[in-house]
């Protein structure tokens, strides 16, 4: 993997909040090595660690977009969805921002018949077929379809599974993450004072609660997976 500088401006992540943890009496022990100081009884994050995995993260994804790797962005607390799906959406990324379907990995055969039934009910839709049902059935079928585009939207494009996944909020997500530690899929996570630094393959020490951090983070990820794809174009 070719290494290169990704500009990390320490003072945009303290903006942002990204130094912001939990309350001392909430952390874990296994972060004390990323945790510089406690205020008023509030872990702060090492930004200068932060920075350098962050930047660790984005050569890493910038690897695998130049090799046409496919990436899941999982993030489904309220504060942050919207900046999940609009990150992943930008770099062309599957995403998880609603709710996380336990199974959805490790059961992929089951996943992929209901995206199978996601896209062909898509599909009748468009071209006006559900207009032609019956009333009642078709308000079955608007529902079954209003349902899967909440949980399966965001994914309705995926015809295998992802290459790498990037967590936000390694708590909230663990489902997620448990899944891809049995399958061995590469992940990367955003890890609050809270967390277990030790359980993904890359965790970016930072406040996973706050929109601002969040957004930050995933926007300096994602744009190392868009140079990385224009970089395999440019290479072809």
């Amino acid at each position: 993997m070719t290494k290169r500088y990704w500009k990390v401006d320490l003072e945009e992540m303290i903006k942002a909040g990204v130094h912001l943890g939990h309350g001392a009496r909430k952390w874990n022990p296994r972060m004390a090595p990323y945790i510089s100081a406690n205020r008023k009884g509030i872990h702060i994050t090492n930004l200068t660690k932060t920075a350098r995995f962050l930047s660790e993260a984005c050569n890493l994804v910038f690897d695998a977009a130049s090799r046409g790797k496919h990436f899941l962005i999982v993030g489904t607390e309220k504060e942050v969805a919207s900046s999940v799906a609009s990150a992943a959406i930008r770099a062309r990324c599957h995403y998880v921002n609603k709710k996380w379907i336990g199974g959805m990995l490790t059961n992929w055969s089951t996943t992929e018949r209901r995206l199978y039934k996601f896209r062909d009910l898509r599909a009748e839709q468009k071209t006006g077929k559900l207009n032609r049902l019956p009333k009642k059935d078709a308000a079955i079928v608007k529902r079954q379809l209003s349902h899967l585009q909440r949980y399966l939207g965001g994914i309705k494009y995926m015809t295998g599974l992802p290459n790498i996944v990037i967590i936000v909020d390694q708590q909230k997500e663990y489902t997620a993450l448990r899944e891809c530690l049995i399958l061995g899929i590469p992940t990367i996570c955003l890890i609050d004072t809270n967390c277990d630094p030790d359980l993904a393959d890359l965790s970016i020490p930072a406040n996973d609660d706050a929109r601002a951090s969040v957004r930050l983070i995933l926007n300096k990820l994602v744009s190392a997976i868009c140079k990385g794809r224009s970089s395999s174009i440019r290479n072809r």
